[in-house]
C-alpha cells in the first residue's frame, strides 16, 4: 500500500507539473499582455494607434502596451541595439526600404497572415513574410499654395533661385520620409544622385531627425515646401477645410512607400502577436487608417474618404528592390553624407 500510495503521488506530482507547464505556455504563448514598438505619429492621439489598440483590447481582452521610439527608422534602430534583449511583441513601421535592414539585422520572425488574401500581390513587398503590409502612400513635395503659386512640376524645379532655403527634409538615416526620398533621387539620377544632392542643398532650409518635426515645421511656416506624402493635403481638407497646401505632382513619377508590421524574434506572446497583424488586416481596420494614418489601406477594395480627392494617385510609382538597396545602402548613405555637406 505504501508503494501504490508513493507511485500515485509521484504520478500526482508528475501530473501536476505538466499541467502548470502546459498552461503557462498557453498563457505565454496567447499571453495576457502585448508589447509593440512604433513610430510616433502611429501612436499620437491623432494617429492610428489609440482606436486599433483599443478594438483590440475589447476584442480579445489582451492589454497592449505601445512604446513610440521617433520616426521608423528609429524605430527599427532601438530593436537592432536592444537585439538580444528586445522588450516587445510587435513591431510596426518597417516599410519596403527598411526591409532589408531589419532581415540582415535578424530581429523579426516569419508570419504569414490568412488576411494576406485580400491584399494585392504588388503590395506584398516580403515574400519572406518577415514583414505584413498594412498600409502605402506616395512620396510628396508639400507646398503653401499661399506662398508658392508656381510649385516645382520635377526634382530638377527644387533648383530655382527662388526655392532658396524653401524646403525641409529629413534624414535618410534615421527617417524612413527620409530615406524614401534618397532612394527615389538615386531612381531618377542613378549613380549621378550626389550631384543632384549637392545642387539642392541651397534650397534646402534645415533637415529634420524625423518626419514629425519636419512637418511641425512646415505648418509653423518655417518653410513653404516640405518633403511629406501625396495624402498630406486629404488631411488639412478633412480636419481643417482647406485645400491650402497641395502635392506637387511630378510626371516623372513617385517613390512609393509599404508599411508594414512585424514579430519580433523570440517575441514572448507569440499567438498574441499573429493575432495582432491579423487584425491589422481586417476591414475595420483597414477603414481606420486613411483617416488617422493618411496613407491608402493595402485592402484596396475599400473606398476612401472624400478628403483623398486632394490626395492625387501619382502615375508611375518608382521602387528600387529591396535586394539592391540591401547591396548599396551602406555606400548611398555615406555618398549622401559627403554630398550634403561639401
Amino acid at each position: 500500500m505504501r508503494k501504490l500510495s508513493a507511485i500515485f503521488f509521484v504520478v500526482l506530482i508528475i501530473g501536476i507539473s505538466v499541467f502548470t507547464f502546459y498552461s503557462n505556455r498557453k498563457k505565454t504563448d496567447m499571453g495576457t499582455d502585448l508589447t509593440i514598438y512604433a513610430y510616433d505619429s502611429f501612436v499620437s492621439e491623432w494617429g492610428p494607434g489609440p482606436q486599433i489598440i483599443a478594438a483590440f483590447e475589447k476584442k480579445y481582452g489582451i492589454k497592449v502596451s505601445v512604446i513610440s521610439a521617433g520616426d521608423a527608422g528609429q524605430v527599427l534602430q532601438k530593436v537592432i541595439i536592444e537585439k538580444d534583449n528586445v522588450n516587445a511583441d510587435i513591431l510596426i513601421g518597417i516599410d519596403n526600404n527598411l526591409l532589408s535592414k531589419a532581415i540582415a539585422a535578424d530581429v523579426t520572425e516569419t508570419y504569414k497572415s490568412p488576411n494576406l488574401n485580400n491584399i494585392p500581390q504588388e503590395l506584398i513587398f516580403d515574400k519572406s513574410y518577415h514583414v505584413t503590409p498594412f498600409d502605402y502612400g506616395y512620396f510628396s513635395i508639400i507646398y503653401d499654395s499661399e506662398k508658392i503659386t508656381n510649385p516645382p512640376k520635377s526634382l530638377d524645379d527644387l533648383f530655382k533661385p527662388e526655392f532658396k532655403k524653401s524646403l525641409i527634409l529629413m534624414d535618410p538615416r534615421t527617417s524612413s520620409p527620409g530615406l524614401g526620398f534618397l532612394l527615389w533621387t538615386i531612381s531618377e539620377y542613378k549613380d549621378s544622385f550626389t550631384d543632384y544632392w549637392q545642387k539642392l542643398m541651397p534650397s534646402v532650409l534645415t533637415i529634420t531627425a524625423g518626419w514629425d518635426s519636419g512637418y511641425g515645421l512646415f505648418t509653423e511656416g518655417e518653410a513653404p515646401m516640405v518633403l511629406s506624402y501625396t495624402t498630406s493635403p486629404a488631411y488639412h481638407a478633412e480636419y481643417e477645410n482647406t485645400d491650402r497646401y497641395k502635392s506637387a505632382i511630378f510626371p516623372t513619377g513617385h517613390y512609393m512607400q509599404i508599411e508594414g508590421i512585424s514579430i519580433v524574434k523570440d517575441a514572448k506572446h507569440r499567438k498574441a502577436a499573429e493575432k495582432f497583424i491579423d487584425f491589422m488586416l481586417e476591414n475595420d481596420i483597414q477603414n481606420i487608417l486613411p483617416l488617422t494614418n493618411w496613407m491608402y489601406p493595402v485592402n484596396t477594395s475599400l473606398p476612401l474618404p472624400n478628403s483623398f480627392k486632394q490626395a492625387p494617385k501619382p502615375k508611375i510609382s518608382l521602387m528600387i528592390n529591396s535586394n539592391i538597396i540591401d547591396k548599396n545602402l551602406n555606400t548611398w548613405i555615406d555618398k549622401w553624407a559627403n554630398a550634403v555637406t561639401k
